[in-house]
Parts: C-alpha cells; structure tokens; sequence
C-alpha cells in the first residue's frame, strides 16, 4: 500500500512541475512591436519586468519602453526608437524598433544595446535622444520612474 501512495504521489508531483514550468515565460518566443500594432499593454510600466527569463510575459525583451507626447498627457501611435553608436543619431545606427499603436515598443531579437544612444523619431520626424549611453534596454526602468518619461514631439 506505501509503495502505490508513493508512486501516485511521485506522478502527482511531477505534473505539478513540469506543467508550472511550461507556464514560465519561455525566451525562445519572438515578440516585437510593429507600427500600428495594437498587442501590447501596461504602457509606462518596465516590461522587462515580466517578459524575462521565467516571467509572465510571451518572450524575453532585449528592449522594451513607452513612449509620450511631448506634454507626458498620452500615449503616441506611432513613430519608431532608434539606436545609434554616438549622441544625436550620430555615428552608426545599430538597430531600429516600431512604436506601436499603443506607445509601446519592445523586441525579443538579441540586441547589444551597451553605449548606444536612443533616438525617438515621431510620425512627424521630429526627434528626442538620449544624451549618455545606455546600461540597460528596460527604459521604462528609469524614465517614468526616477527620471522624465519618454516622449516624442
């Protein structure tokens, strides 16, 4: 009889963790913003938070913000999140994101962001960049938090 409880017991467990462990976010799923794209959600929030290594959220951002008008009283729909090696757009630029519907824009594409400078383009062309270089691609970490959100004019 202890023998059956403990092999029902030992199936019973390890359903229970493997079917947890699927549940945990998975780094191996794409996840990228795309210009009118309407997916995303909890703008303002670090999304880095949940879309990492065993969090909640589909896939695990190198890169991942959102984005305000220029009075931080709304979201923008649209524009793009560029990535340059010096200030200003200068040097070379690395890589390029869409900002979604929803002022969003994140990826799951591996991304060396260390020392690139930000640089958001609105739908009119306008521009905001960054003047220091990165550390991070969880923007919403700092701006909106312990400095300025971002915005975009």
């Amino acid at each position: 009889m202890n023998k059956i409880l403990l092999i029902s017991f030992t199936v019973v467990s390890s359903i229970l963790l493997f079917s947890n462990c699927e549940k945990e976010g998975e780094c191996g799923e794409v996840n990228i913003a795309q210009a009118g794209g309407s997916k995303s959600h909890n703008f303002g929030m670090n999304c880095m938070s949940c879309h990492k290594s065993g969090g909640e959220g589909k896939g695990c951002f190198s890169a991942a913000g959102s984005v305000s008008n220029a009075t931080l009283t709304a979201h923008v729909t649209g524009g793009t999140v560029k990535f340059y090696t010096e200030p200003n757009g200068g040097g070379q630029l690395m890589y390029t994101l869409q900002i979604d519907s929803k002022g969003n824009f994140y990826t799951t594409e591996s991304m060396s962001l260390s020392g690139l400078y930000p640089m958001i383009v609105s739908t009119s062309g306008a521009t905001a960049s960054m003047s220091t270089g990165l550390t991070t691609g969880q923007c919403n970490s700092c701006h909106g938090s312990s400095t300025s959100g971002l915005y975009a004019n």
